[in-house]
């Protein structure tokens, strides 16, 4: 079971650290995402044996999750300046591929509730919305050199709203921190600290506050969405996941030194299908693990 877990919070982790599928997602497909929501919640406020089993559970997961993290982050700089096209490719594949599976898993509850579709296209319009006027598309990455009181706050604000989004199966939280211009600043600020350069806690520090206050503020959220208000809730993941390809295509702008946006020109089709076969293992391996 323990290797289970560790499993899980590796493959989490490794959609948490680049743009595209979130951690949500990946807890969704494998089937442990209403355990996970659940651990989160009964960690704060279940009772005692709630506590300790969701944090044995958490901790489980987490070992994964860290290794997954460090080890995306130690080669993930320079394989993302390096190879833009064929990483946001691959992402678009794990979006298309992910979107029928996530509809099958929950075909039942959504037919049944087929008049709130119309959430989806809530859930689209929101993400290419804010990948559209977001501040910073098709200029540089943010310079965090310079450590502010404003740009402080905004860092920490970024940090939560970008775990909220990693929690939730939808947009990825690294998407809405490559919108906001803080994807590379971020995970350069955590490899240099890796390689013992504390030059950057500052900005590691105000980052991981925002996301321990994101997770806690957005889990009981979700939890009550999906027990009261699943289809729609569903019905509203779909629409982020759709939307996140706009984000993905959009992506290459945003970087250090600016690319064009994706196009049919610069669309990898062997790493299209790469990301569609991850995503199928991933569902093959909760079918394993299920039967």
């Amino acid at each position: 079971m323990y290797i289970i877990q560790f499993i899980r919070g590796f493959c989490m982790a490794l959609a948490d650290s680049v743009p595209g599928v979130s951690g949500g997602t990946i807890a969704f497909l494998l089937g442990f995402y209403d355990q996970f929501i659940r651990s989160i919640d009964d960690l704060l406020r279940g009772n005692l044996e709630q506590k300790k089993q969701s944090l044995l559970f958490l901790i489980k997961l987490g070992i994964g999750w860290v290794c997954g993290m460090v080890l995306a982050v130690l080669v993930l700089t320079r394989v993302f300046e390096t190879h833009i096209y064929a990483i946001s490719s691959m992402f678009i594949g794990f979006i298309l591929f992910a979107i029928p599976i996530v509809i099958k898993e929950e075909q039942e509850v959504l037919r049944m509730h087929a008049g709130s579709a119309f959430f989806a296209v809530i859930g689209a319009a929101a993400v290419c919305a804010i990948t559209y006027f977001n501040p910073v598309s098709g200029g540089n990455s943010m310079n965090l050199d310079h450590l502010g009181l404003q740009l402080g706050i905004y860092i920490f604000l970024s940090g939560a709203i970008a775990i909220s989004a990693m929690v939730l199966p939808g947009i990825s939280g690294s998407t809405l921190l490559l919108i906001m211009g803080l994807y590379l600043p971020v995970i350069t600020a955590v490899k240099d600290i890796l390689h013992f350069d504390f030059s950057a806690f500052p900005t590691v520090f105000l980052f991981g506050c925002g996301v321990l206050v994101g997770i806690f503020s957005v889990v009981k959220l979700i939890r009550k969405a999906l027990e009261r208000f699943r289809a729609q809730t569903i019905y509203l993941i779909i629409g982020l996941m759709a939307g996140s390809i706009y984000a993905v295509v959009k992506g290459p702008e945003t970087l250090d030194d600016p690319q064009k946006a994706l196009s049919f020109h610069t669309f990898n089709l062997l790493f299209f299908v790469i990301g569609g076969v991850v995503i199928a293992g991933l569902q093959k391996l909760k079918d394993v693990r299920e039967s």
